[in-house]
Formats: C-alpha cells, sequence, structure tokens
C-alpha cells in the first residue's frame, strides 16, 4: 500500500495550477480547538535570504512560485504579516493571481505603527484584522475602526511586540481554522520558536545573494539535535525555483 506521508520528487511533470492548488490544500482536518492550523510560507535564496540587505524582495521567485503563493493564500481562512512587512512593501495580501477567494488579513502591530493609507485598509476586497497591545495608543485604534479594520488586543511579549500564541488562540476564537504566516522574517522566526507551526512551504531560488535578511533568525537552538524535525511531503521543481512543503514535528 502506498503511503501519502511518502516523500515524492518531481523534476519533469508540467506544473498546472490544478497542481499547485492541490499543493496548497492544508488537511480536511487541520482545525485546532486553541489555535488555527498554521502554515509557514516564504520564498528565499539558495543561501537562505528572503531580500538583500536594503529590503530589495521583489521578486526572489519565480512567476509559477508566485502563483502558488496566491493559492495558498486562497485555500487558508486568513494571511497573517508583521508590520515589518507592510512598512516595507505595502502588500494588499489578496489573491489575484488565481481565482479564489481572498483570505482575512491579519497584521501584527503591536504600537500600530499601520499607516492609515496602507493597502490592507484601502482595498476592500477583503476583510483586515489588527492585532495590537494594550500598549498601542487608544486614538490609532479608533482611527483605524473607522476606516473599517477590525483591533484585536492581544498580549505582549516580554521581549516585545504581540504574544504570538496568544494572538493565534483570539484569531481561533474568531472562527479562523487555518492560517498562512507570509513574513517578514521575524514574524517567521517568532512563529517557529513559539512551536505554532504546522507545516512548512519554501520556494527555493538558484540565486545567491551573500550578505542580506535571512528568512529565519535565532530559535534557541544550540545542539544539532534540537533542531525542527520535518517530515517531507513534496520535493519539486516549480518554474526555476524549488518548493519544499514538509510538516512540522
Amino acid at each position: 500500500m502506498e503511503h501519502n506521508d511518502a516523500p515524492a520528487i518531481v523534476t519533469a511533470a508540467p506544473i498546472t495550477q490544478d497542481l499547485l492548488w492541490e499543493l496548497a490544500q492544508p488537511p480536511a482536518d487541520a482545525a485546532r480547538p486553541a489555535r488555527p492550523w498554521v502554515t509557514v510560507a516564504y520564498a528565499q535564496t539558495l543561501d537562505g535570504r528572503i531580500a538583500t540587505r536594503g529590503g530589495d524582495s521583489r521578486w526572489v521567485s519565480c512567476p509559477d512560485s508566485l502563483t502558488f503563493a496566491h493559492c495558498l493564500r486562497a485555500t487558508h481562512d486568513a494571511v497573517l504579516v508583521g508590520i515589518g512587512t507592510v512598512l516595507a512593501d505595502d502588500p494588499r495580501l489578496t489573491t489575484r493571481l488565481v481565482a479564489g477567494p481572498s483570505p482575512t488579513r491579519v497584521i501584527l502591530d503591536s504600537q500600530l505603527r499601520l499607516p492609515l493609507d496602507a493597502a490592507v485598509l484601502r482595498e476592500g476586497a477583503a476583510r483586515t484584522i489588527v492585532v495590537t497591545t494594550a500598549a498601542a495608543p487608544a486614538e490609532r485604534m479608533h482611527c483605524l475602526r473607522a476606516l473599517g479594520a477590525r483591533v484585536l488586543t492581544a498580549e505582549g511579549h516580554p521581549a516585545g511586540g504581540v504574544d504570538l500564541p496568544d494572538a493565534l488562540r483570539r484569531l481561533r476564537g474568531l472562527g479562523i481554522r487555518t492560517l498562512l504566516v507570509e513574513g517578514g522574517a521575524r514574524t517567521i522566526t517568532a512563529t517557529l520558536r513559539a512551536g505554532v507551526a504546522d507545516r512548512l512551504a519554501v520556494c527555493i531560488a538558484p540565486k545567491i545573494l551573500g550578505a542580506g535578511i535571512e528568512a529565519v533568525g535565532d530559535l534557541g537552538i544550540d545542539r544539532l539535535a534540537d533542531a525542527l524535525p520535518l517530515r517531507t511531503r513534496r520535493v519539486l521543481l516549480v518554474g526555476a525555483d524549488l518548493l519544499l512543503i514538509a510538516d512540522i514535528g
């Protein structure tokens, strides 16, 4: 009997949107009682950079990988990024490259630095939730709510920022079952370090940057034996990129 979790390496099969859509699907039983099922997805160079040292990240990956990223958005209830990503890139976080629903947009922003003219507030393709802390200015909360965003107050993390496990618990309480974490590096690192990621989807571009912004920062791991274990589900060529999809744990 074929085991569904056995790794499959595809090098020659044509990459169709139907295949990318299939790969982007969370498990049918993904819902968790205390938090959403979490997929962490990003594109990096061969040497692990998601942007140049100056912050240029458009585009690390090839067009097919970008299509896959939009398939991921369409198959998850919500997409989450940190405020640093919004300030650097002003993303729309919608599904423009595939036919599918745009996810709820979630912004982690402990001090409510989100610009009032940000794309996630201007474009009404999906609702926007801003997760902040009690340290944020009340007047700023009122401004964001007046623009149609929902402001959710979570616990602050002792090291600064939003406490991610508490934020995910509150998002689950709003009915969000599946969550796509897209970045940036600080948010990716926090998600992995907190142990709340279930799946990893990484597009690896055949490029080398050298100095630049690394995809994953310090996870507090000192021994190789303590590295996060990955159970590889698929490895395949998507355009010029190598796509790796693995479950964590």
